[in-house]
């Protein structure tokens, strides 16, 4: 189903112009990340994630094309199936059909094939995302959950492997899913951050309490709701509706 929703729905973004935005990242690599022209939210918050090498290294990008998809897609069936902390290297090479020798010609380990994957997730998804016309770059955090959560579900369900990769991340308590997951507050934060500028949102307000009310909030939703769209929409902006503007009756 969309658990993709729920991994991938936190986005960074300006609402004015084009932004780069310069995060420390895995072996503290530094990348900086550009944003379109006009458009809030087009990448994950758990970002792409840079070591100390290149990945893939070099050679990955002489094979043709069509090897490398093989490659992707035994990535996929095997990170979809098991955690990382279970996945296996010998079952990737054994689906893609390559020796397990030439892995490792592309790759260091099993964190830089996954994290290769994961980057062409998340490129497909920013361009989801991106072409959605429903969303407003001038929107509020909430606004924005809600808007990207509707253009992330009919992906999501037409993607399940990957909805599957991103459920069993939020059960991995492995050293690189647990630091994805460290980050994985950033794109939330700083919309929020953004709407306290903004007059927005209170500026008392904690900003972790809030994203974490926020994630808590979806992720709940969508183990309970999530094979229903229209349930799982309304429960989705119901609830943030009450933590944006509270249940006391004053």
């Amino acid at each position: 189903m969309t658990g993709s929703i729920v991994t991938f729905f936190r986005y960074l973004g300006s609402p004015t112009g084009e932004t780069s935005i310069s995060l420390i990242l895995y072996k503290t690599k530094v990348t900086t990340l550009s944003h379109d022209k006009g458009v809030m939210g087009i990448r994950s918050c758990y970002y792409v994630l840079k070591g100390d090498d290149s990945v893939p290294k070099d050679t990955f990008y002489n094979l043709s094309d069509a090897k490398k998809r093989r490659i992707f897609d035994a990535a996929v069936q095997e990170f979809s199936t098991r955690r990382f902390s279970e996945a296996s290297i010998n079952q990737i090479v054994k689906a893609a059909g390559i020796p397990r020798g030439s892995f490792y010609q592309y790759f260091s380990g099993k964190e830089d094939i996954f994290r290769y994957m994961f980057e062409e997730i998340v490129r497909e998804k920013r361009e989801i995302i991106r072409l959605a016309d429903a969303l407003d770059p001038d929107a509020d955090v909430f606004d924005i959950c809600i808007q990207v959560t509707k253009a992330s579900f009919e992906w999501g369900r037409s993607k399940p492997e990957y909805s599957q990769i991103s459920m069993l991340m939020e059960i991995d308590n492995s050293e690189l899913i647990t630091k994805l997951r460290a980050a994985s507050f950033e794109g939330l934060l700083r919309m929020i951050e953004r709407d306290k500028e903004r007059g927005l949102i209170r500026a008392e307000i904690d900003d972790d309490l809030v994203a974490d009310m926020m994630y808590t909030l979806i992720w709940k939703q969508f183990s309970l709701f999530g094979f229903d769209e229209n349930v799982f929409l309304k429960k989705i902006n119901d609830g943030l509706k009450i933590i944006k503007e509270g249940i006391a009756s004053v």
